[in-house]
């Protein structure tokens, strides 16, 4: 039987380099040169004194110009091309001659172009070629057998590349129990003199035919330098950052010494091969069901949040709702006893009912605001129709204010009187709850923009006597006098039927009998205001007389007594008696009024005239008042105001226009002496 001629082919014959170690050396000096002819020089090896373990010294040759990185001290021809801690080999390459490489079992020659080698077959029935008998075996690198160099003549001795590996000689103490003819052949029982530095290494031991010690490896997942401790040694490998290598088609968590591969949520499989994880199919109905789940108790944790918010807020309202009901009660209280009054608890609304009539006093429902707050239109529960009266600011100006117009009105029941129905105590400035009064304000109806719209002259005597009677009975009528201090037009009222209503009594005063004033801070409208009162301070009936002969004068002019002007101007009162000291109302008299009063209008000229006197003992009393108007109103014929004194007949019969012009210097006198906004 022939043998197959591919059974002939080269082999490669494994050398090794064995080293002593030496247990003092802990690895290579700061310092140490790491490259050499473009080679990396990892420890043991090393170039220097220091640099290297024992057995493993190189040597970095510049003799020839070029770098050359030899085997072994000076004199040795052996060229390291590669270094490799992890296959513990080196690459190695001659040119220069033969080289006797001592440390396997038969010595070998590296740099011979080949060897001579005769094959006996291990049958000896076998038959061989007698050709085949004799072959030619080189020393070389695997995979250096297929290059151009390799098929060039044996005879020229070409440099061929070797592998060597190498291994560390072990210096471990023998043990009781090892065999007869143990030889010191594997990893250091004691870990100090192993050569094994780094924490993330591990020996091994090396035990073959032409090599025996042991060699160190990185730990799986780490990489590096095994012969060194700290930064230069075994560090971990990030398995994630090398998806080729490490393959993971899921979620990939570096680990040190690892990494952890899972497939994403909703998803199953093996994440560890390409296309591994697959969607599961129960990810929709556990997403469903996380879903459901999630917004459950999402939904509950809202829902318990706003029932604890609420009752925490019922509760706070609950208590400033007690708070504020005590504390006006005690005001409220104070004031009627003070004015030997009463108020009927029925006169007590509840805040709810106020909030839902007014729909949570929604700005849909304002109807206006007075000086003292916002007024809202309310729908009672039995459907009756109020104004709820708000304060806009909660200080105690306008608390006192708010509880002394419920003592003020309590008292109080008149046609031509706005009628409170009750008040609520549970909010810091007490909500005031009056009859609703649908038609808006004698201003809104005096000052339109169409003159024809305006209100006719009979409309106009009426309202005027009708509020004159409402002043009469506060001022004469009531346990107290009651001096309302804000006469105008804003605050008379009209309903369906232009009844007229005086509302406001915030800035209202009671008076007792035994007193001919009271003196207050000064409060009113600007135009309306009574200047001596707004000189003196003094509160007295008279004030309401001089508001109400402004208000005549804005009924005969219809202009605006409250307008702004600039210094130079006159106001209406002191511009209307000094054209009727002139003699020339007409300029200043509304045409309506002239075509529609007749021979009426000249005794409300005067009527007008006597209310805003400067001295207030000159004036007459709104009982006086209201008796000239209506005998106005009852006879076109009967012009005699026997009520009013004789100094006021002397201007009607057109006596002497002396006193007129007096009455006005000393007015002007005194407006521009003490401007008193309100």
């Amino acid at each position: 039987m022939k043998l197959p001629a591919a059974a002939l082919l080269p082999f490669l014959l494994q050398l090794s380099l064995v080293a002593a170690a030496a247990a003092q050396v802990t690895g290579a000096a700061p310092g140490c040169p790491t490259i050499c002819a473009g080679v990396s020089v990892p420890y043991p090896f090393g170039i220097r004194e220091g640099c290297y373990l024992e057995g493993f010294n190189l040597t970095c040759d510049r003799t020839s110009g070029q770098e050359r990185l030899l085997i072994g001290g000076a004199g040795s021809t052996l060229e390291v091309m590669e270094i490799s801690l992890a296959n513990s080999t080196v690459r190695v390459r001659n040119t220069a001659g033969a080289v006797q490489l001592e440390g396997s079992r038969t010595p070998i020659t590296i740099g011979r172009p080949y060897y001579r080698v005769n094959f006996t077959g291990m049958d000896p029935a076998q038959e061989m070629d007698s050709l085949l008998r004799e072959a030619l075996v080189r020393v070389a690198e695997t995979d250096w057998f297929g290059t151009s160099a390799a098929r060039a003549n044996s005879s020229r001795g070409a440099a061929m590349p070797l592998v060597l590996e190498w291994v560390v000689d072990s210096k471990r103490l023998r043990q009781a129990e090892d065999p007869p003819g143990w030889a010191a052949t594997g990893c250091p029982n004691d870990a100090g003199t192993s050569e094994c530095r780094s924490s993330h290494s591990s020996c091994s031991n090396v035990t073959n035919n032409y090599r025996t010690g042991y060699v160190c490896r990185c730990k799986d997942g780490y990489q590096g330098n095994p012969y060194l401790a700290g930064a230069g040694g075994c560090q971990d490998v990030d398995e994630c950052a090398q998806p080729d290598k490490f393959m993971c088609s899921g979620v990939c968590t570096n680990t040190p010494g690892g990494y952890h591969c899972v497939c994403p949520p909703r998803s199953r499989g093996n994440p560890r091969i390409r296309d591994g994880c697959v969607k599961s199919s129960l990810s929709l109905g556990l997403s469903i069901g996380i879903g459901i789940g999630s917004g459950a108790a999402l939904l509950f944790l809202v829902l318990g949040a706003i029932f604890v918010t609420q009752k925490l807020k019922r509760q706070r309202a609950k208590v400033s709702k007690q708070k504020f009901f005590k504390q006006n009660r005690g005001h409220l209280l104070e004031q009627l006893v003070s004015q030997k009054a009463d108020i009927a608890e029925r006169m007590i609304i509840p805040l709810v009912e106020l909030e839902k009539a007014t729909n949570n006093f929604d700005k849909a429902r304002e109807i206006g605001g007075g000086g003292h707050g916002m007024v809202y239109k309310g729908i009672m529960l039995d459907l009756h129709v109020v104004a709820i009266k708000k304060s806009k600011v909660a200080i105690q100006k306008e608390i006192d204010e708010f509880i002394n117009e419920v003592a003020i009105l309590s008292q109080i029941n008149h046609r031509n009187v706005v009628k409170l129905f009750g008040c609520c105590l549970e909010t810091e400035v007490p909500l005031l709850v009056y009859e609703f009064i649908s038609n808006r304000t004698l201003y809104h109806h005096l000052h339109v923009e169409e003159p024809e719209a305006s209100l006719p002259w009979v409309e106009r005597l009426r309202i005027a006597t009708e509020t004159a009677r409402a002043l009469a009975y506060l001022h004469s009528a009531v346990s107290f006098p009651i001096v309302h201090r804000d006469i105008k037009s804003q605050n008379i009222l009209l309903d369906g039927t232009l009844i007229a209503k005086v509302s406001d009594f915030g800035a209202s005063r009671c008076i007792p009998l035994d007193q001919t004033g009271d003196e207050t801070a000064i409060q009113g409208t600007f135009g309306y205001l009574d200047p001596m009162y707004c000189y003196s301070g003094q509160l007295t009936e008279e004030s309401d007389v001089y508001s109400f002969g402004v208000l005549l004068m804005e009924l005969l002019t219809r202009k605006k007594p409250c307008s702004y002007r600039s210094s130079g101007e006159k106001s209406l009162v002191a511009y209307f008696t000094s054209l009727l000291a002139e003699g020339d109302l007409s300029s200043v008299l509304d045409p309506q009024v002239m075509m529609e009063g007749g021979k009426k209008i000249e005794e409300v000229i005067m009527l007008a005239a006597a209310c805003v006197r400067m001295e207030g003992g000159q004036r007459p009393t709104m009982r006086q008042v209201e008796m000239t108007l209506e005998s106005l109103q009852v006879s076109h014929e009967n012009v005699v105001m026997g009520v009013i004194d004789a100094q006021g007949y002397t201007m009607i019969e057109g006596g002497s226009t002396e006193e007129v012009s007096r009455q006005y210097s000393r007015e002007e006198e005194y407006l521009f002496s003490s401007r008193c906004p309100r």
